[in-house]
This record gives C-alpha cells, sequence and structure tokens, in this order.
C-alpha cells in the first residue's frame, strides 16, 4: 500500500501544487480545506482521474477540535497518515500600530497554531508506528521579516521554531520534521499587488523572477521523502 499524505491548504496555491506533486510521486493524498469546499473537491477527482487514491477533507485550521476530527477522518479513510505537509495559512500586510487584536489572533491562529494543531493530532499514529514525516511551510519573513507584515513574519518565524524543537523531540522515534520557506511565490496572496510591485520583486530575486508553486512543491517533496534530512529550513526563494 502506497504512503498516505494530508496536505493542508490543499486549495491553495503552494498545497495544489504540493498534492499534484505528491500524487505524482505515487502518495495516496488526504486534502484538507477550509472555505474551499468545491474547489478541493475538484481537485480530489482530478487526481482520482490520474489514478490517484484522493479525498478531501474540510477543517478550519485555528479549530483545535475541528482539525482533530479532520486527522481522524482522514486516518480512517486511510488507514493511517505517513506524511503531512502543513500549507494552510493567510496573509496579512498591514503597519503593527494598525493590527488589530483579532487580526492578530487569525493570522497567529491559522499559520502557526493550526500548523501546531494538526501535528498534534496525525503524530500518535506516526510516533506509533516509529515513522513519519512533516513539512511545515513558513516563509522568508520568517527567516528575515518582512516590513509591514510583522504578525505575518512572527507566525511564520514561529513555525521555524517549532519544527527545529519538535525535529529534536521524535526523530529518536523515527518522525523527520523539515521546514520550507518560500520567497515571493506567484499565489493567490500576490494577487493584490500592483505590476509595479511584481516587478520590483523579480527585480530583487537574483534569478530574475517570481518563484512558481511548482518550485515549492519539488522542494516540499524533497523534504517530505528524504529519508535523513530532519530539522532543517529550505529556502525556496531564488536567492531573495
Amino acid at each position: 500500500m502506497n504512503d498516505a499524505v494530508l496536505i493542508t491548504g490543499a486549495s491553495g496555491g503552494i498545497g495544489t501544487a504540493c498534492a499534484r506533486a505528491a500524487a505524482e510521486r505515487g502518495f495516496r493524498v488526504a486534502l484538507h480545506y477550509h472555505g474551499a469546499e468545491q474547489k478541493a473537491r475538484a481537485l480530489a477527482a482530478e487526481l482520482r482521474a490520474g489514478g490517484c487514491d484522493a479525498e478531501a477533507f474540510g477543517a478550519d485550521a485555528a479549530d483545535s477540535g475541528s482539525v482533530g476530527a479532520c486527522v481522524r477522518a482522514a486516518e480512517a479513510r486511510f488507514a493511517h497518515l505517513d506524511g503531512l505537509i502543513c500549507c494552510a495559512g493567510v496573509a496579512l500586510q498591514k503597519q503593527l500600530q494598525d493590527v488589530t487584536d483579532g487580526e492578530w489572533r487569525r493570522v497567529l491562529d491559522v499559520n502557526l497554531s493550526g500548523a501546531f494543531y494538526f501535528i498534534r493530532a496525525a503524530l500518535p499514529g506516526m510516533l506509533a508506528r516509529h515513522r513519519g514525516s512533516i513539512v511545515t511551510v513558513s516563509s522568508v519573513w520568517g527567516v528575515r521579516g518582512g516590513s509591514c507584515e510583522a504578525a505575518y513574519s512572527a507566525a511564520k518565524a514561529g513555525l521555524i521554531g517549532l519544527t527545529r524543537a519538535l525535529a529534536q523531540e521524535v526523530g529518536p522515534a523515527g518522525v523527520r520534521v523539515n521546514c520550507l520557506a518560500p520567497g515571493v511565490i506567484d499565489t493567490a496572496m500576490c494577487a493584490g499587488f500592483s505590476p509595479e510591485t511584481r516587478a520590483a520583486l523579480a527585480e530583487e530575486t537574483p534569478l530574475g523572477r517570481l518563484g512558481t508553486p511548482e518550485d515549492a512543491a519539488r522542494a516540499a517533496l524533497f523534504l517530505l521523502e528524504h529519508p535523513f534530512v530532519t530539522g532543517q529550513v529550505l529556502g525556496v526563494d531564488g536567492g531573495f
């Protein structure tokens, strides 16, 4: 039986690319969504049409009970989960003094606490079988910080700390934990950027272009599959 991987935020740009890449690599794929149910179910149907065993599951990443039910449903459907890629996230571009309490909590709840909830729910099964691979998705802003993105940067930096600490904690039990730190990736999060801003970001990137979701997905699958890599933060940023 092929390994099964749960991908959170699978209806988003990087999550969708990760799902397709995992299917191409022979994984059975559990697709998490929150608001975009139709998109996630269409993706599951697309993957099944290509011969992949795939199913979509809904949950609010910011709600631990909802996440727990999602993971239990995925484990029941696929017997167990061998991998987890935490792509679910929300962005916020505001000066810090203008960020409301609710906005701050939402950014941290989805980006950081959401990953924690999914990992906490999936980890017991991995530990029981002494095997598993977890990939969190941070950001270049989690590594170096971004102006007018303090809340987002804080949440993504938290993911890096979570990844490094957990890799040490569960490595002896055969579970690997790694982190992806994408640069500027051409997804819906960039949709609000003006053509001038996009051009400036591409110019600031030594490789001269924005990244694609597929660029990030290839790196995520490397981290998911490599048997001797853990506790690492892999920048996929074109040298930004």
